[in-house]
């Protein structure tokens, strides 16, 4: 997984409540049993004109000139700013894998659907919540002023406005030790492979007939 520390990246705005997992990744992506791959995908069915199924060429799609995405000004955008209870509906984690996959390290919102929010920080990416009033400030600037950016210091725990001005946030200690290390699931647990290879070992020595099966 990506490790998370510093990250400067220009800010897309996207005015929605309640967008749910089905609209950032609709279910036909599913299918496919990789996990890699989704970012062109990502909100297929505002982003598109057309109907879009796994495999097809992007460039063979007929793109939504009033979608925020398709906007030459967000482009290479990396850090996305939405309205409450984002990521809500299904529990699928191809949603953070398809923002992730796009070229998003941050969503900063009011709140998260609690399953997208536990899925974005297995994944690398960070979900931020901030009050309404502060979501409406950067909303307005970030459509004020084109290539607005922002910069996010997870260890210190402050978002900086191009000002200047510190913008602080929370986040809870053990998902702020795994993002700023890059541990997945996975990760934290191979940082125990010695422990682990000596169990088994030792497993063996005293148990040889756990090494045969039936």
């Amino acid at each position: 997984m990506q490790k998370f520390t510093l990250h400067k990246g220009l800010v897309a705005p996207m005015d929605r409540e309640n967008v749910d997992t089905d609209a950032i990744i609709p279910k036909q992506f599913l299918k496919s049993i990789k996990k890699t791959g989704f970012g062109p995908n990502l909100f297929d069915e505002w982003r598109y004109l057309d109907h879009g199924e796994p495999g097809q060429d992007p460039a063979s799609r007929k793109p939504n000139p009033d979608f925020v995405l398709n906007q030459s000004r967000y482009a290479g955008a990396s850090i996305l700013i939405a309205r409450k209870n984002f990521g809500c509906g299904s529990s699928r984690e191809h949603a953070p894998w398809a923002l992730d996959q796009y070229g998003f390290r941050a969503i900063l919102a009011p709140s998260f659907a609690d399953i997208f929010f536990n899925n974005s920080f297995k994944n690398g990416l960070l979900p931020i919540v901030l009050p309404e009033a502060t979501m409406d400030l950067l909303f307005n600037e970030t459509l004020a002023f084109p290539g607005y950016e922002l910069t996010i210091d997870l260890d210190k725990q402050v978002i900086l406005r191009p000002q200047g001005e510190e913008i602080p946030f929370d986040v809870q200690a053990f998902r702020k030790f795994c993002l700023l290390n890059g541990f997945d699931d996975i990760g934290l647990t191979l940082r125990q492979a010695d422990k682990i290879k000596a169990f088994e070992a030792e497993r063996l020595a005293t148990k040889p007939w756990l090494a045969h099966t039936l």
